[in-house]
Protein backbone atom coordinates (compact mmCIF):
# COMPACT_ATOMS: atom_id res chain seq x y z
CA UNK A 1 0.00 0.00 0.00
CA UNK A 2 3.05 2.58 1.02
CA UNK A 3 4.89 1.43 -2.35
CA UNK A 4 1.56 2.12 -4.47
CA UNK A 5 1.15 5.71 -2.45
CA UNK A 6 4.73 6.08 -3.43
CA UNK A 7 4.34 5.47 -6.55
CA UNK A 8 1.31 7.78 -7.50
CA UNK A 9 2.93 10.54 -5.67
CA UNK A 10 5.98 10.43 -7.53
CA UNK A 11 4.24 10.24 -11.38
CA UNK A 12 1.99 13.00 -10.07
CA UNK A 13 4.82 14.77 -9.09
CA UNK A 14 6.98 14.26 -12.67
CA UNK A 15 3.63 14.83 -14.89
CA UNK A 16 3.78 18.33 -12.72
CA UNK A 17 7.27 18.85 -13.86
CA UNK A 18 6.59 17.46 -17.36
CA UNK A 19 3.30 20.00 -17.73
CA UNK A 20 5.53 22.84 -16.35
CA UNK A 21 8.14 22.08 -18.50
CA UNK A 22 6.56 21.95 -21.51
CA UNK A 23 3.97 24.58 -20.70
CA UNK A 24 3.64 26.98 -23.71
CA UNK A 25 4.49 30.81 -23.37
CA UNK A 26 1.19 33.01 -24.60
CA UNK A 27 2.76 36.42 -24.41
CA UNK A 28 5.48 38.68 -23.71
CA UNK A 29 5.70 40.04 -19.83
CA UNK A 30 8.58 42.13 -19.78
CA UNK A 31 10.92 42.26 -16.51
CA UNK A 32 9.58 39.03 -15.39
CA UNK A 33 11.25 35.53 -15.47
CA UNK A 34 11.70 33.78 -18.83
CA UNK A 35 11.61 30.59 -19.23
CA UNK A 36 12.95 27.91 -22.35
CA UNK A 37 11.02 24.87 -23.07
CA UNK A 38 12.79 23.04 -20.60
CA UNK A 39 11.54 25.39 -17.61
CA UNK A 40 14.97 27.07 -17.12
CA UNK A 41 15.11 30.90 -16.99
CA UNK A 42 17.01 31.75 -20.81
CA UNK A 43 20.36 33.43 -19.99
CA UNK A 44 20.85 35.56 -23.17
CA UNK A 45 21.94 38.62 -21.54
CA UNK A 46 22.97 41.92 -24.12
CA UNK A 47 21.88 39.67 -27.17
CA UNK A 48 20.16 40.01 -30.69
CA UNK A 49 18.66 37.95 -33.08
CA UNK A 50 18.77 36.25 -36.02
CA UNK A 51 16.13 35.29 -38.54
CA UNK A 52 17.79 32.42 -40.77
CA UNK A 53 15.34 30.06 -43.13
CA UNK A 54 12.40 30.21 -40.60
CA UNK A 55 13.63 30.03 -37.25
CA UNK A 56 15.00 33.04 -35.21
CA UNK A 57 18.11 32.34 -33.35
CA UNK A 58 18.69 34.31 -29.63
CA UNK A 59 22.66 35.19 -29.12
CA UNK A 60 23.36 36.53 -26.00
CA UNK A 61 26.06 36.68 -22.79
CA UNK A 62 25.81 33.62 -21.11
CA UNK A 63 26.10 34.81 -17.20
CA UNK A 64 26.19 32.43 -14.44
CA UNK A 65 27.77 32.69 -11.15
CA UNK A 66 28.94 35.12 -8.28
CA UNK A 67 28.65 38.74 -9.07
CA UNK A 68 31.52 40.96 -7.89
CA UNK A 69 32.99 44.31 -8.23
CA UNK A 70 36.15 44.80 -9.87
CA UNK A 71 38.50 46.36 -7.54
CA UNK A 72 40.76 48.27 -9.46
CA UNK A 73 38.54 50.67 -11.22
CA UNK A 74 36.89 53.49 -9.89
CA UNK A 75 33.00 52.96 -11.06
CA UNK A 76 30.67 50.22 -10.39
CA UNK A 77 31.78 46.94 -12.78
CA UNK A 78 30.29 43.92 -11.68
CA UNK A 79 30.66 41.44 -13.50
CA UNK A 80 31.04 37.17 -13.48
CA UNK A 81 33.27 35.13 -15.00
CA UNK A 82 32.54 35.41 -18.95
CA UNK A 83 30.46 32.40 -19.75
CA UNK A 84 30.80 32.54 -23.64
CA UNK A 85 27.76 33.25 -25.96
CA UNK A 86 24.54 31.15 -25.61
CA UNK A 87 22.09 30.27 -28.58
CA UNK A 88 18.47 30.06 -28.04
CA UNK A 89 15.99 28.99 -31.08
CA UNK A 90 12.26 29.88 -31.89
CA UNK A 91 9.64 29.81 -34.58
CA UNK A 92 7.33 31.98 -32.34
CA UNK A 93 9.64 34.33 -30.67
CA UNK A 94 7.67 32.87 -27.10
CA UNK A 95 9.13 29.94 -27.06
CA UNK A 96 12.62 29.27 -26.93
CA UNK A 97 14.79 25.93 -27.09
CA UNK A 98 18.60 26.20 -25.83
CA UNK A 99 20.58 25.10 -28.33
CA UNK A 100 24.12 25.30 -26.51
CA UNK A 101 26.78 27.68 -26.09
CA UNK A 102 27.23 28.93 -29.08
CA UNK A 103 31.23 30.16 -28.52
CA UNK A 104 33.11 28.72 -25.46
CA UNK A 105 35.06 30.97 -23.39
CA UNK A 106 38.72 29.45 -22.89
CA UNK A 107 39.42 28.62 -19.41
CA UNK A 108 43.03 27.73 -19.12
CA UNK A 109 44.90 30.07 -20.92
CA UNK A 110 44.26 33.80 -18.72
CA UNK A 111 46.17 35.59 -21.55
CA UNK A 112 43.26 34.43 -23.98
CA UNK A 113 40.99 37.16 -25.32
CA UNK A 114 37.95 35.00 -24.23
CA UNK A 115 39.54 33.55 -21.40
CA UNK A 116 36.72 33.34 -18.29
CA UNK A 117 38.48 36.53 -16.44
CA UNK A 118 37.91 38.22 -19.76
CA UNK A 119 34.48 40.27 -21.12
CA UNK A 120 32.63 39.26 -23.37
CA UNK A 121 29.70 40.75 -23.88
CA UNK A 122 26.96 41.92 -27.17
CA UNK A 123 27.29 39.26 -29.39
CA UNK A 124 25.86 39.66 -32.57
CA UNK A 125 25.26 37.11 -35.72
CA UNK A 126 25.00 37.70 -38.75
CA UNK A 127 25.18 35.40 -42.14
CA UNK A 128 27.05 35.89 -45.27
CA UNK A 129 25.45 34.84 -47.92
CA UNK A 130 28.51 35.19 -50.54
CA UNK A 131 30.91 32.82 -47.77
CA UNK A 132 28.03 30.83 -46.25
CA UNK A 133 29.31 31.43 -43.09
CA UNK A 134 27.82 32.70 -39.93
CA UNK A 135 29.96 35.82 -38.70
CA UNK A 136 29.98 36.56 -35.16
CA UNK A 137 31.18 40.11 -33.57
CA UNK A 138 31.22 40.80 -30.11
CA UNK A 139 32.82 43.47 -27.36
CA UNK A 140 36.10 41.67 -26.42
CA UNK A 141 37.44 43.40 -23.19
CA UNK A 142 40.02 43.39 -20.31
CA UNK A 143 38.35 43.06 -16.89
CA UNK A 144 38.84 46.44 -16.37
CA UNK A 145 37.76 47.42 -19.95
CA UNK A 146 40.64 49.24 -21.03
CA UNK A 147 41.55 46.77 -23.76
CA UNK A 148 38.21 48.18 -25.68
CA UNK A 149 38.47 45.49 -28.53
CA UNK A 150 36.35 43.67 -31.22
CA UNK A 151 35.94 40.23 -31.41
CA UNK A 152 35.19 37.75 -34.17
CA UNK A 153 34.01 34.46 -34.81
CA UNK A 154 32.68 32.26 -37.47
CA UNK A 155 30.66 29.05 -38.24
CA UNK A 156 29.00 27.13 -40.91
CA UNK A 157 26.17 26.61 -38.45
CA UNK A 158 23.72 29.00 -36.98
CA UNK A 159 24.09 27.73 -33.73
CA UNK A 160 27.45 26.82 -34.26
CA UNK A 161 29.52 25.77 -32.44
CA UNK A 162 31.28 28.83 -33.40
CA UNK A 163 35.41 29.49 -34.05
CA UNK A 164 36.91 31.95 -32.66
CA UNK A 165 39.39 34.11 -34.81
CA UNK A 166 40.77 37.03 -33.52
CA UNK A 167 40.03 40.81 -31.74
CA UNK A 168 40.77 43.98 -32.95
CA UNK A 169 40.32 47.85 -32.54
CA UNK A 170 38.51 48.54 -35.59
CA UNK A 171 40.23 51.26 -37.90
CA UNK A 172 42.68 51.49 -34.97
CA UNK A 173 39.40 52.64 -32.98
CA UNK A 174 38.44 52.02 -29.41
CA UNK A 175 35.41 49.35 -29.56
CA UNK A 176 33.09 48.79 -26.77
CA UNK A 177 29.16 48.53 -26.92
CA UNK A 178 28.70 47.05 -30.49
CA UNK A 179 26.14 45.71 -32.56
CA UNK A 180 25.73 44.55 -36.25
CA UNK A 181 23.77 45.44 -39.30
CA UNK A 182 23.35 43.83 -42.41
CA UNK A 183 21.84 46.20 -45.01
CA UNK A 184 19.69 44.98 -48.42
CA UNK A 185 22.34 45.28 -50.48
CA UNK A 186 23.79 42.43 -48.42
CA UNK A 187 26.80 45.15 -47.11
CA UNK A 188 27.34 44.99 -43.30
CA UNK A 189 28.12 47.17 -40.57
CA UNK A 190 29.59 46.76 -37.44
CA UNK A 191 28.21 49.94 -35.23
CA UNK A 192 30.41 50.71 -32.18
CA UNK A 193 30.74 52.92 -28.76
CA UNK A 194 34.34 55.08 -29.71
CA UNK A 195 36.46 57.42 -28.15
CA UNK A 196 36.26 56.66 -24.92
CA UNK A 197 32.39 55.60 -24.76
CA UNK A 198 32.12 59.49 -25.89
CA UNK A 199 31.37 58.93 -30.17
CA UNK A 200 29.91 56.30 -31.95
CA UNK A 201 31.24 54.62 -35.26
CA UNK A 202 29.62 53.43 -38.01
CA UNK A 203 32.77 50.90 -39.74
CA UNK A 204 31.94 49.14 -42.88
CA UNK A 205 33.08 45.69 -43.05
CA UNK A 206 34.68 43.61 -46.20
CA UNK A 207 32.63 41.28 -48.30
CA UNK A 208 33.75 38.24 -45.47
CA UNK A 209 32.18 40.36 -42.88
CA UNK A 210 35.27 39.29 -40.62
CA UNK A 211 37.30 42.66 -41.08
CA UNK A 212 36.96 46.06 -40.98
CA UNK A 213 37.58 48.17 -45.04
CA UNK A 214 39.02 51.10 -43.30
CA UNK A 215 35.75 53.36 -43.88
CA UNK A 216 34.10 54.41 -41.07
CA UNK A 217 31.29 57.14 -40.01
CA UNK A 218 31.77 59.27 -36.89
CA UNK A 219 28.00 59.90 -35.31
CA UNK A 220 26.96 61.22 -32.31
CA UNK A 221 30.02 63.06 -31.39
CA UNK A 222 30.73 64.03 -28.20
CA UNK A 223 27.26 62.81 -27.18
CA UNK A 224 28.39 59.90 -24.99
CA UNK A 225 26.14 56.86 -26.63
CA UNK A 226 26.15 53.27 -25.85
CA UNK A 227 24.29 49.73 -26.22
CA UNK A 228 23.10 50.53 -29.99
CA UNK A 229 20.49 48.63 -31.44
CA UNK A 230 20.11 49.61 -35.39
CA UNK A 231 17.24 49.07 -37.88
CA UNK A 232 15.74 49.88 -41.32
CA UNK A 233 12.48 51.13 -41.94
CA UNK A 234 11.24 52.13 -45.46
CA UNK A 235 14.64 53.04 -46.76
CA UNK A 236 15.31 55.03 -43.98
CA UNK A 237 17.97 54.11 -40.74
CA UNK A 238 17.44 54.34 -37.34
CA UNK A 239 19.77 54.12 -34.11
CA UNK A 240 18.85 53.33 -30.39
CA UNK A 241 20.94 54.01 -27.82
CA UNK A 242 21.56 54.54 -24.46
CA UNK A 243 23.41 57.36 -22.29
CA UNK A 244 26.50 56.10 -20.64
CA UNK A 245 25.67 55.63 -17.01
CA UNK A 246 27.50 52.20 -16.06
CA UNK A 247 24.65 49.77 -15.02
CA UNK A 248 22.10 52.43 -13.97
CA UNK A 249 19.43 52.84 -16.48
CA UNK A 250 18.94 56.43 -18.44
CA UNK A 251 16.50 58.02 -21.14
CA UNK A 252 16.66 55.91 -24.37
CA UNK A 253 17.35 57.70 -27.56
CA UNK A 254 16.84 57.23 -31.09
CA UNK A 255 18.41 58.69 -34.29
CA UNK A 256 18.06 58.69 -37.21
CA UNK A 257 20.17 59.19 -41.46
CA UNK A 258 18.73 58.57 -44.58
CA UNK A 259 22.32 56.86 -45.78
CA UNK A 260 23.71 54.45 -42.86
CA UNK A 261 27.48 55.91 -43.45
CA UNK A 262 25.48 59.87 -43.89
CA UNK A 263 24.87 62.53 -41.40
CA UNK A 264 23.28 61.29 -38.14
CA UNK A 265 20.53 63.16 -36.27
CA UNK A 266 19.29 62.38 -32.41
CA UNK A 267 15.67 62.68 -32.45
CA UNK A 268 15.06 62.56 -28.62
CA UNK A 269 13.35 59.88 -26.22
CA UNK A 270 11.44 57.40 -27.98
CA UNK A 271 9.94 55.74 -24.72
CA UNK A 272 6.46 57.03 -23.36
CA UNK A 273 4.67 57.65 -20.17
CA UNK A 274 5.64 56.52 -16.71
CA UNK A 275 9.21 55.27 -16.03
CA UNK A 276 10.10 56.22 -19.86
CA UNK A 277 13.23 58.39 -18.34
CA UNK A 278 14.90 55.12 -17.65
CA UNK A 279 13.87 53.16 -20.68
CA UNK A 280 11.24 51.55 -18.19
CA UNK A 281 14.61 50.65 -15.74
CA UNK A 282 16.16 48.72 -18.54
CA UNK A 283 18.81 49.65 -21.63
CA UNK A 284 18.84 48.48 -25.24
CA UNK A 285 20.40 45.59 -27.26
CA UNK A 286 18.61 45.09 -30.46
CA UNK A 287 15.38 46.08 -32.34
CA UNK A 288 13.86 43.07 -34.53
CA UNK A 289 11.75 43.87 -37.72
CA UNK A 290 8.77 40.74 -37.50
CA UNK A 291 8.65 38.67 -40.61
CA UNK A 292 5.91 39.05 -42.65
CA UNK A 293 4.35 41.65 -40.86
CA UNK A 294 5.18 45.36 -42.45
CA UNK A 295 6.25 48.29 -40.11
CA UNK A 296 6.43 45.43 -37.03
CA UNK A 297 9.46 46.02 -34.61
CA UNK A 298 10.03 44.81 -31.08
CA UNK A 299 12.72 46.81 -28.88
CA UNK A 300 14.81 44.54 -27.32
CA UNK A 301 16.06 45.43 -23.98
CA UNK A 302 18.38 44.66 -20.61
CA UNK A 303 17.11 44.88 -17.27
CA UNK A 304 20.15 44.75 -15.75
CA UNK A 305 20.86 43.11 -11.88
CA UNK A 306 24.68 44.69 -11.07
CA UNK A 307 24.72 42.49 -7.67
CA UNK A 308 23.01 39.27 -9.06
CA UNK A 309 23.98 39.54 -13.38
CA UNK A 310 22.85 36.37 -13.91
CA UNK A 311 19.50 37.31 -12.83
CA UNK A 312 19.05 40.08 -14.73
CA UNK A 313 15.74 39.81 -16.89
CA UNK A 314 14.68 41.39 -20.34
CA UNK A 315 12.21 44.23 -21.55
CA UNK A 316 10.74 43.18 -24.79
CA UNK A 317 7.99 46.58 -25.91
CA UNK A 318 6.67 47.05 -29.34
CA UNK A 319 8.45 49.88 -31.14
CA UNK A 320 6.24 51.30 -34.09
CA UNK A 321 5.81 54.76 -35.53
CA UNK A 322 2.79 56.68 -34.96
CA UNK A 323 3.00 59.86 -37.86
CA UNK A 324 6.44 58.61 -38.66
CA UNK A 325 7.76 59.17 -34.88
CA UNK A 326 9.05 56.07 -33.57
CA UNK A 327 7.13 55.28 -30.38
CA UNK A 328 8.07 53.07 -27.65
CA UNK A 329 5.21 52.35 -24.67
CA UNK A 330 4.82 49.76 -21.90
CA UNK A 331 2.96 47.03 -22.12
CA UNK A 332 2.87 44.86 -19.60
CA UNK A 333 1.48 41.80 -21.45
CA UNK A 334 1.46 41.07 -25.10
CA UNK A 335 1.95 38.98 -27.87
CA UNK A 336 2.93 39.95 -31.66
CA UNK A 337 -0.56 39.11 -32.98
CA UNK A 338 -2.05 41.71 -31.29
CA UNK A 339 -0.02 44.32 -32.92
CA UNK A 340 -1.50 46.21 -35.54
Amino acid sequence: MRKSFLFAFMAILFAANSFAQNKKNTHFIPGEVWNDDEGNPINAHGGGIMYHQGIYYWFGEYKEGVSWKVPTVDWECYRVNAGGVSCYTSKDLLNWKFAGIALLPNTTDSANDIHISKVIERPKVIYNNKTKKFVMWMHIDSDNYLYARAGIATSDFPQGPYTYIESMRPNSNMSRDMTLFKDDDGKAYHIFSSEENATMHISLLDDTYTKSTGIFKRIFIDKSREAPAVFKRRNKYYIVSSGCTGWAPNAANIGSADNIMGDWKLEGNPCKGKDSDSTYFSQSTHVLPIQGKKDTFIFMADKWNKMDLQNSRYVWLPLRFVNNISVIEWVGKWNVNSLK
